[in-house]
C-alpha cells in the first residue's frame, strides 16, 4: 500500500491549473500551424496567426491564454493501492484550485447559488472533480478548465435507437453549426455515444482529453471521427466564426454500451485553446 499525502495533491492541481491556463499544449499549437495550411480564407489564417501569437505571449509572459479560466474540471485516476493521508481528496483538490487563482492571477468565475444572488466564490472553487480508481499505485491528475464559451455551447440528446448513425451524426452537426462564433473556433469536438443520461456527457468530455491527432483505437470509431472532421469543416464557419474552411481541428469520439431503447449522444464543445495539463504522483 502506498501512501500519498493531501497536500502533494494540492501543489500538484495548484501547478497544474496554472500550467493548463498558460501554456497550449504542443500538439494543440501544431495543429494550428498545419491549420494555418489548410485554410483557404485570408482573413482565416490571419485569425489563425494571431492565435498562434497569443499561445507564444501567454508561454512567454506566463499569463493566462483566455480571460476565462473558466470551470477547473479535474480528472484523477486513484491507484486501488494508494491511501490518501493527511487531507480528503476534495478538499485538497478545492485548496489547489484555490492556490492557483490568487498565485496565477486567474479569474474567479464561479458562482455559489446558480439562479438567484450568484455571488461569487472568490477563488473559482469548487471545481468538477470526476475520479476514477483503477490498478496500481499511482496517482494521474488531468487539469481541464473549461470556459463558458463553448460549455454553453455543448448539447446532450437522447436520441431514440432507430435514429442510428444518420440521426447522431446531424444532431452533432446542429450543435456545432448552432454554436457559432461563440465557442471560439476552430473547435475540438468531444462527442459521447452511449451509456445513459450522464455518462454520456461524461464520455464527451473525457474524449476531448485524448491527444490530438490520435485517432480512436477502434477502426470503426475511428471512421466516425474522420466522417465528422470533414463535414464539420464544410459548414464554413471557419476560425473565430469569420468564415472559412477550418471549423474544427479535431474529433474525438467515445462509446459505451447502452440499454437496447436508448440512444444518448451528448457533444461537448472545446474552444481551440483546448486547455488540459496532467501528472502523475
Amino acid at each position: 500500500m502506498r501512501r500519498v499525502q493531501a497536500h502533494e495533491i494540492t501543489e500538484v492541481v495548484k501547478e497544474l491549473t496554472i500550467k493548463a491556463n498558460c501554456e497550449i499544449p504542443e500538439e494543440t499549437v501544431a495543429l494550428f500551424r498545419e491549420a494555418v495550411e489548410r485554410e483557404e480564407s485570408p482573413l482565416g489564417r490571419e485569425v489563425l496567426q494571431q492565435i498562434l501569437l497569443n499561445t507564444e505571449i501567454a508561454l512567454k509572459e506566463k499569463m493566462p491564454y483566455c480571460q476565462d479560466t473558466g470551470v477547473t474540471v479535474v480528472f484523477i485516476e486513484i491507484g486501488q493501492e494508494v491511501v490518501i493521508e493527511g487531507g480528503d481528496l476534495e478538499s485538497a483538490v478545492n485548496e489547489g484550485v484555490r492556490q492557483a487563482t490568487k498565485e496565477g492571477l486567474l479569474r474567479a468565475s464561479m458562482v455559489w447559488d446558480p439562479l438567484f444572488e450568484r455571488k461569487n466564490t472568490g477563488d473559482n472553487t469548487p471545481a468538477i472533480i470526476h475520479t476514477e480508481v483503477v490498478p496500481g499505485d499511482r496517482v494521474k491528475i488531468t487539469v481541464a478548465p473549461k470556459g463558458a464559451g463553448s460549455e454553453n455551447t455543448s448539447r446532450l440528446m437522447m436520441l431514440k435507437p432507430a435514429d442510428g448513425w444518420e440521426g447522431a451524426k446531424k444532431f452533432i452537426l446542429e450543435t456545432v453549426k448552432n454554436a457559432g462564433p461563440n465557442a471560439c473556433p476552430p473547435l475540438t469536438v468531444g462527442v459521447g455515444i452511449g451509456g445513459n443520461f450522464e455518462y454520456c456527457a461524461y464520455l464527451a468530455k473525457k474524449a476531448l482529453l485524448r491527444p490530438h491527432g490520435e485517432r480512436h483505437s477502434d477502426p470503426l470509431i475511428a471512421k466516425v471521427e474522420e466522417e465528422l472532421i470533414e463535414d464539420i469543416n464544410k459548414l464554413g464557419l471557419g476560425p473565430m466564426g469569420f468564415g472559412g474552411t477550418v471549423t474544427a481541428v479535431d474529433v474525438k469520439v467515445e462509446m459505451y454500451p447502452c440499454h437496447i431503447a436508448s440512444l444518448p449522444v451528448a457533444v461537448n464543445i472545446q474552444c481551440h485553446a483546448s486547455r488540459h495539463a496532467e501528472k502523475v504522483i
